[in-house]
Protein backbone atom coordinates (compact mmCIF):
# COMPACT_ATOMS: atom_id res chain seq x y z
CA UNK A 1 0.00 0.00 0.00
CA UNK A 2 1.45 3.47 -1.13
CA UNK A 3 0.47 6.93 0.83
CA UNK A 4 -1.18 8.96 -1.75
CA UNK A 5 0.25 12.25 -2.52
CA UNK A 6 -2.23 15.88 -1.55
CA UNK A 7 -1.76 16.08 -5.90
CA UNK A 8 -3.42 12.48 -6.29
CA UNK A 9 -6.37 13.48 -4.22
CA UNK A 10 -8.21 15.20 -7.25
CA UNK A 11 -9.57 18.11 -4.67
CA UNK A 12 -12.17 20.88 -6.05
CA UNK A 13 -11.05 24.06 -5.62
CA UNK A 14 -12.52 26.64 -3.48
CA UNK A 15 -14.33 28.12 -6.98
CA UNK A 16 -15.41 24.93 -7.75
CA UNK A 17 -16.48 23.85 -4.38
CA UNK A 18 -18.73 27.33 -4.04
CA UNK A 19 -20.72 26.50 -7.52
CA UNK A 20 -21.18 22.60 -6.68
CA UNK A 21 -24.61 21.25 -5.56
CA UNK A 22 -24.67 21.27 -1.58
CA UNK A 23 -25.95 18.74 1.10
CA UNK A 24 -28.79 20.01 2.65
CA UNK A 25 -27.34 20.42 5.81
CA UNK A 26 -26.53 23.75 7.30
CA UNK A 27 -24.65 23.47 11.58
CA UNK A 28 -25.84 26.07 13.40
CA UNK A 29 -22.90 26.94 15.84
CA UNK A 30 -24.76 27.97 19.49
CA UNK A 31 -22.48 30.44 21.45
CA UNK A 32 -19.25 27.81 20.89
CA UNK A 33 -17.04 29.31 22.44
CA UNK A 34 -13.43 27.88 21.23
CA UNK A 35 -11.67 29.08 17.55
CA UNK A 36 -10.80 25.84 17.52
CA UNK A 37 -13.94 24.00 17.37
CA UNK A 38 -15.38 26.84 15.34
CA UNK A 39 -12.19 26.07 12.81
CA UNK A 40 -13.09 22.08 12.86
CA UNK A 41 -16.61 22.66 11.97
CA UNK A 42 -15.86 24.44 8.66
CA UNK A 43 -13.05 21.72 7.86
CA UNK A 44 -16.12 19.24 8.53
CA UNK A 45 -18.11 21.49 6.10
CA UNK A 46 -15.80 21.81 3.47
CA UNK A 47 -15.12 17.90 3.63
CA UNK A 48 -19.20 17.36 3.39
CA UNK A 49 -19.89 19.90 0.95
CA UNK A 50 -22.39 22.04 3.64
CA UNK A 51 -24.31 24.51 2.47
CA UNK A 52 -23.45 26.82 5.29
CA UNK A 53 -22.22 27.45 8.69
CA UNK A 54 -24.14 30.00 11.23
CA UNK A 55 -21.94 31.43 14.02
CA UNK A 56 -23.89 32.48 16.97
CA UNK A 57 -24.10 34.30 19.90
CA UNK A 58 -20.00 33.99 21.38
CA UNK A 59 -18.27 32.18 18.50
CA UNK A 60 -15.73 33.65 17.45
CA UNK A 61 -15.68 34.53 13.19
CA UNK A 62 -12.46 34.50 10.84
CA UNK A 63 -10.21 35.77 10.38
CA UNK A 64 -8.18 34.32 13.40
CA UNK A 65 -5.69 32.27 13.98
CA UNK A 66 -7.36 29.77 15.72
CA UNK A 67 -9.95 29.15 13.38
CA UNK A 68 -6.96 29.26 10.96
CA UNK A 69 -5.16 26.48 12.71
CA UNK A 70 -8.23 24.13 12.25
CA UNK A 71 -9.90 25.50 9.13
CA UNK A 72 -6.35 24.96 7.02
CA UNK A 73 -8.02 26.93 4.26
CA UNK A 74 -12.10 25.99 4.75
CA UNK A 75 -13.18 29.39 6.01
CA UNK A 76 -12.87 30.30 2.00
CA UNK A 77 -14.84 27.82 0.46
CA UNK A 78 -17.67 27.18 3.24
CA UNK A 79 -20.21 30.13 3.13
CA UNK A 80 -21.01 31.81 6.81
CA UNK A 81 -22.89 34.17 8.58
CA UNK A 82 -22.14 35.84 11.79
CA UNK A 83 -25.95 35.82 13.98
CA UNK A 84 -26.26 37.49 17.32
CA UNK A 85 -28.86 35.70 18.52
CA UNK A 86 -29.41 31.81 17.56
CA UNK A 87 -33.17 32.21 18.32
CA UNK A 88 -33.37 34.31 15.69
CA UNK A 89 -31.56 32.24 13.04
CA UNK A 90 -33.34 29.27 13.89
CA UNK A 91 -37.20 30.82 13.10
CA UNK A 92 -35.42 31.59 9.87
CA UNK A 93 -34.67 28.42 9.16
CA UNK A 94 -37.88 26.86 10.04
CA UNK A 95 -39.85 29.33 8.10
CA UNK A 96 -37.44 28.47 5.06
CA UNK A 97 -38.56 24.60 5.47
CA UNK A 98 -35.24 23.27 7.46
CA UNK A 99 -35.95 20.87 10.41
CA UNK A 100 -33.99 22.18 13.05
CA UNK A 101 -32.04 19.66 15.01
CA UNK A 102 -30.25 19.92 18.04
CA UNK A 103 -27.47 17.52 19.11
CA UNK A 104 -28.06 17.49 22.75
CA UNK A 105 -29.07 15.09 25.55
CA UNK A 106 -32.63 15.62 26.15
CA UNK A 107 -35.84 13.89 27.28
CA UNK A 108 -37.22 11.84 24.49
CA UNK A 109 -33.37 12.51 22.05
CA UNK A 110 -33.42 10.10 19.32
CA UNK A 111 -30.25 8.52 19.55
CA UNK A 112 -28.23 9.00 16.22
CA UNK A 113 -27.92 5.05 14.92
CA UNK A 114 -31.94 5.34 15.10
CA UNK A 115 -32.23 8.81 13.66
CA UNK A 116 -33.51 8.77 10.05
CA UNK A 117 -33.44 12.20 8.21
CA UNK A 118 -34.35 11.14 4.71
CA UNK A 119 -37.10 12.93 4.17
CA UNK A 120 -36.98 15.78 1.52
CA UNK A 121 -36.52 18.73 3.71
CA UNK A 122 -32.92 20.16 4.20
CA UNK A 123 -31.61 20.11 8.17
CA UNK A 124 -30.53 22.44 10.66
CA UNK A 125 -28.06 20.67 13.08
CA UNK A 126 -27.34 22.80 15.91
CA UNK A 127 -24.42 22.23 17.96
CA UNK A 128 -24.08 24.25 21.48
CA UNK A 129 -21.81 25.41 24.08
CA UNK A 130 -18.60 23.41 25.09
CA UNK A 131 -19.51 23.08 28.77
CA UNK A 132 -23.30 24.15 28.86
CA UNK A 133 -24.58 22.87 25.51
CA UNK A 134 -27.58 24.01 23.51
CA UNK A 135 -29.23 26.60 25.26
CA UNK A 136 -33.13 25.40 26.62
CA UNK A 137 -34.36 28.92 24.65
CA UNK A 138 -33.06 27.26 21.58
CA UNK A 139 -33.92 23.51 22.52
CA UNK A 140 -37.24 24.85 22.87
CA UNK A 141 -37.37 26.35 18.84
CA UNK A 142 -36.12 22.89 17.55
CA UNK A 143 -38.18 20.45 16.13
CA UNK A 144 -36.26 17.10 17.69
CA UNK A 145 -32.92 16.21 19.55
CA UNK A 146 -30.24 14.05 18.59
CA UNK A 147 -28.01 11.66 21.10
CA UNK A 148 -24.83 10.46 20.17
CA UNK A 149 -24.61 6.87 21.89
CA UNK A 150 -21.87 6.59 24.57
CA UNK A 151 -20.67 3.47 26.59
CA UNK A 152 -17.76 5.11 28.65
CA UNK A 153 -17.48 6.80 31.50
CA UNK A 154 -18.42 10.32 29.88
CA UNK A 155 -21.30 12.11 29.23
CA UNK A 156 -20.02 14.21 26.55
CA UNK A 157 -17.52 14.06 23.27
CA UNK A 158 -16.16 17.48 22.03
CA UNK A 159 -18.04 19.50 19.67
CA UNK A 160 -15.67 18.62 16.91
CA UNK A 161 -15.79 15.16 17.11
CA UNK A 162 -19.52 15.27 17.52
CA UNK A 163 -20.12 17.50 14.54
CA UNK A 164 -17.71 14.95 12.59
CA UNK A 165 -19.82 11.92 13.32
CA UNK A 166 -23.14 13.39 13.00
CA UNK A 167 -22.58 15.41 9.48
CA UNK A 168 -21.06 12.12 8.15
CA UNK A 169 -24.04 9.76 9.31
CA UNK A 170 -26.32 12.33 8.11
CA UNK A 171 -24.24 12.78 4.85
CA UNK A 172 -24.49 8.52 4.44
CA UNK A 173 -28.71 9.03 4.80
CA UNK A 174 -28.45 11.83 1.89
CA UNK A 175 -26.65 10.32 -0.22
CA UNK A 176 -27.88 6.68 -0.35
Amino acid sequence: MRKLKNSELERISVENFKSSDKTSIVIVLDNVRSALNVGSAFRTADAFLIEKIYLCGICATPPNNDIRKSALGATESVDWEKIEKTEEIIQKLKQKGYKVVAIEQTENASLLNNFSSLNKNPIAIVFGHEINGVSQSVLNLCDESIEIPQFGTKHSLNISVSLGIVVWELWKQINK
